[in-house]
C-alpha cells in the first residue's frame, strides 16, 4: 500500500507541483485549499502517514490545524512561507516533526518526508517498477518472482532510483546517499553500478542518463 500524504496549501501552483511529483514517486495525495475544509474532512477519513502543511490557510491556519493532526496521529511538515524564528520555534516546539520554507526543492522534501515515515514507522518498504520487486527491510530484491542478488551498493543505488521514481536524481546525490559525504572516490563507480543494474534487471531503456545531470528511473 502506497503512504498516504494529506496536503493542506492555498497556493494552487505549490500544492499542484507538490503533488504531482509525490504521485508520481508513488505516493497517495489528498489536497485542500482551506483548513476548515481539511479539519472537515478529516472527521471521516483520518487515515494519513504524514502531512504538509502551510500555516497561513484561510479557514483554519496551519498552527490550529496541527492540534487536530495530533489526535489523529498524523505527523506534520510545516511548508510556509513564515521564515521568522518565532514561527519556526513555536511549529517544532509544538510537535512538528520538520519545517521547510518555501520554495523549496521537492526533491529536498522528499527526503525529509521519507526520514519522518522511517522514523514513525510508516515508510512503505516495498517497491514496484515493472516486474521488479524492492523490499528495503529485507533487502530482497526479485524479478518475475524470482530472486535476484545484487551487491549491496547496487541495491542502495537502485532503492534511491525507486524512491524517486520518475525523478531525476543528480550525480551528487547519489554518490552522498550511497557512499557518504566523505566519499571521495571516482564517480566512474556510480556508472559501473548503473550498467550492472540495467544489465542484470533488463532496465537498460527504463534507467536514463541523463548527460550533466544525473539519472532517472522512468515507470510510465
Amino acid at each position: 500500500m502506497n503512504n498516504r500524504i494529506l496536503i493542506v496549501e492555498d497556493d494552487e501552483s505549490i500544492a499542484s507541483a507538490v503533488a504531482l511529483n509525490l504521485q508520481v514517486a508513488g505516493y497517495d495525495c489528498a489536497v485542500f485549499d482551506d483548513g476548515r475544509r481539511a479539519l472537515q474532512a478529516l472527521e471521516t477519513d483520518h487515515a494519513y502517514d504524514l502531512a504538509l502543511l502551510d500555516i497561513m490557510l484561510p479557514g483554519v491556519d496551519g498552527f490550529e490545524l496541527f492540534g487536530h493532526m495530533q489526535r489523529y496521529n498524523i505527523p506534520v511538515i510545516y511548508m510556509t512561507a513564515k521564515t521568522d524564528s518565532a514561527s519556526e520555534i513555536k511549529g517544532l516546539r509544538d510537535g512538528a516533526e520538520d519545517y521547510i520554507v518555501k520554495p523549496f526543492d521537492v526533491l529536498t522534501l522528499m527526503v525529509r518526508m521519507e526520514k519522518v515515515l522511517r522514523r514513525t514507522g510508516r515508510l512503505n518498504t516495498v517497491y514496484r517498477v515493472r516486474d521488479i520487486e524492492l523490499n528495503s527491510e529485507t533487502r530482497t530484491v526479485t524479478k518475475g518472482g524470482r530472486p535476484v542478488y545484487l551487491q549491496p551498493m547496487e541495491f542502495d543505488v537502485l532503492l534511491l532510483l525507486l524512491r524517486y521514481k520518475n525523478m531525476t536524481v543528480t550525480r551528487e546525490q547519489l554518490m552522498e546517499e550511497v557512499w557518504g559525504y566523505d566519499y571521495v572516490g571516482e564517480t566512474r563507480v556510480l556508472d559501473i553500478k548503473i550498467f550492472s543494474l540495467r544489465k542484470k534487471l533488463d532496465l537498460g531503456d527504463a534507467i536514463r542518463t541523463l548527460p550533466k545531470l544525473g539519472y532517472r528511473l522512468e515507470d510510465r
